[in-house]
């Protein structure tokens, strides 16, 4: 069966969106740009919220920005083809390779793991995966966490009352300071 990740860039103190709205802090170096790369070749499905979609809408034509470099390009790429679910209730048409979810999270993950694709289904954004987590659809969490103290902002991981056990599946440390987690949900 397919697994279901969720894999953000986080501050320390655990939002991927400080308190002021901004995320420029994890602006990732070639280091950790390359690794963000190789993972979404493993990615087969994207699913993400409208905010996330709004941001991501950059790359569906930054090939066509002289002043990229070879790594943005081929990121550019992958994104490109990638299919993407967006869940929105005020967006009414897409750009690129995205449609429009037509049930909740439970729905579009159920149809995406009865069909033959490969890969992983992805996650972006903190209000989708939430309601995710909330039903026990993740099955991996992947933190790129930033050595930055933000405050507050949008936390990454649901506030919930409820216990998730997870285990280590692999970390990394990248010479910027940045610290990769990938958990594995025990079932």
């Amino acid at each position: 069966m397919r697994r279901v990740t969720y894999s953000m860039g986080i501050s320390l103190d655990g939002y991927i969106v400080g308190p002021d709205g901004r995320f420029d802090w994890t602006v990732p170096d070639e280091e950790v740009f390359g690794f963000v790369t190789e993972e979404i070749r493993g990615v087969g499905d994207y699913l993400l919220g409208r905010r996330l979609y709004e941001t991501m809408l950059y790359w569906e034509t930054a090939d066509q920005d002289p002043s990229l470099g070879q790594p943005m390009l081929d990121w550019a790429a992958l994104w490109k083809r990638l299919p993407k679910v967006v869940f929105s209730s005020t967006l009414s048409s897409l750009q690129g390779n995205a449609r429009l979810a037509s049930g909740g999270p439970a729905v579009e993950i159920g149809r995406l793991r009865a069909e033959s694709g490969q890969g992983d289904i992805a996650i972006g954004g903190a209000t989708l995966a939430a309601e995710a987590a909330e039903l026990g659809l993740i099955d991996e969490y992947r933190a790129r966490v930033y050595p930055v103290l933000v405050g507050g902002g949008i936390p990454f991981f649901p506030r919930r009352e409820r216990r998730v056990d997870l285990e280590l599946v692999e970390t990394r440390a990248f010479g910027s300071g940045v610290a990769y987690l990938r958990y594995r949900v025990a079932r």
